[in-house]
C-alpha cells in the first residue's frame, strides 16, 4: 500500500472500499490513516480521497510538513490526474467541466452544480481511449472541491460507471475512479517530486 517514503511525506495506494480516515460505525475505523500511523506514528492526513475511490494519497509526517503540503494544494501547486471509465462516447477529445458546485443538503453527501451558491470547480479532461458504450478518460481537476470529478461528470451526462451515488443506473464492480498521480513541491527540499499508483488489476468496465 505504501508507494513512497521519506522524512516528510508518505505516499500511499489507497484501494476502493477503505475509508481515508475514521468513520463513525464502528466498522470504518479500519482506514488509511490508522493503518499508515501504526507504522509511521508521525504521520498526518493532508487530504482524503473517497471510500471508493482509489489510487494516490498522501500523509505528511509531522506538523511542519503538513502544513506545507496543505498550503500546496490550497495554492494548486500540486497537480492531480485520475483515470476513470464514463458512460457513453465523448464526442470531442479533450475539453473542461467549469460547473460551481456545492452541499446538497437535503441529501447528503450528495453534492450538486448550483450556480448561485456553489464554489468554482474546474476539471479537464483528455480521451485516452473508447469502447462500445464507454471512454477512459485522463482527469485534471484544478479545483478540490468534494465529488468534484463525479458531479461534473455526471452533469455533462457521462457519468462515471459504477457510481452508486449519482449514476446507480451504470453499475460496475467498483466505482471506475483511480488517482493515478500527483506532481509536487516536495515540502522539505522544494524539488519536484512525481508519484504514480499504478492501475488496479483489471481496469476495465
Amino acid at each position: 500500500m505504501i508507494l513512497y517514503v521519506d522524512a516528510a511525506l508518505i505516499a500511499i495506494d489507497k484501494p476502493a472500499g477503505l475509508p481515508a480516515v475514521p468513520g463513525r460505525p464502528a466498522e470504518l475505523r479500519d482506514c488509511v490513516a490508522s493503518r499508515v500511523q501504526a507504522l509511521y506514528p508521525d504521520a498526518l492526513v493532508v487530504h482524503r480521497l473517497d471510500m471508493a475511490t482509489s489510487g494516490l494519497m498522501l500523509m505528511a509526517r509531522g506538523r511542519t510538513a503538513q502544513q506545507t503540503l496543505s498550503r500546496a494544494f490550497e495554492a494548486r501547486h500540486i497537480d492531480k490526474t485520475y483515470e476513470a471509465w464514463v458512460a457513453g462516447s465523448l464526442a470531442e477529445d479533450a475539453g473542461t467541466i467549469a460547473l460551481p458546485l456545492a452541499a446538497d443538503w437535503p441529501n447528503r453527501p450528495r453534492q450538486r452544480v448550483d450556480a448561485e451558491r456553489g464554489k468554482p470547480a474546474i476539471t479537464h479532461w483528455r480521451v485516452l481511449a473508447r469502447q462500445a458504450g464507454a471512454t477512459r478518460l485522463a482527469l485534471h481537476p484544478i479545483t478540490g472541491r468534494s465529488h468534484q470529478l463525479r458531479v461534473h461528470l455526471a452533469a455533462i451526462g457521462h457519468p462515471i460507471l459504477g457510481d452508486a451515488l449519482y449514476a446507480p443506473q451504470h453499475p460496475a464492480a467498483r466505482l471506475l475512479l483511480h488517482a493515478q498521480a500527483l506532481t509536487l513541491p516536495h515540502p522539505a527540499s522544494g524539488a519536484a517530486l512525481s508519484l504514480q499508483a499504478p492501475l488496479p488489476p483489471g481496469w476495465l468496465p
